[in-house]
């Protein structure tokens, strides 16, 4: 069976919980773990579940030297920076008042 320890549990990001404020969510925070007796490590991403008004489900990762994309959303299949994030939630927002 293998083995995991935890090394790190990850955080909301705080600018992303200030735009979910008008939205009904729960945040599952995410982890860093190893595998026991080796070192490769897995990241669990932190996710946050929109159920309303609207459904969205965004998983954070950790920051990516290479990309600046640390957000994907799972209904677009895309990666998407702070500000795109907020850009979405916004018309998704008014479209549904």
């Amino acid at each position: 069976m293998l083995e995991f320890k935890i090394l790190q549990e990850l955080k909301p990001n705080a600018e992303l919980l200030e735009l979910l404020k008008d939205y009904k969510y729960k945040v599952k925070k995410g982890k860093v773990k190893v595998l026991v007796n080796t070192n490769l490590q897995f990241i669990e991403p932190t996710e946050y579940l929109i159920t309303y008004p609207t459904t969205l489900t965004i998983l954070e990762y950790k920051v990516n030297e290479i990309s600046n994309k640390q957000f994907y959303i799972k209904e677009h299949h895309q990666k998407y920076s702070l500000k795109e994030i907020e850009e979405i939630l916004k018309n998704r927002l008014y479209k549904l008042l």
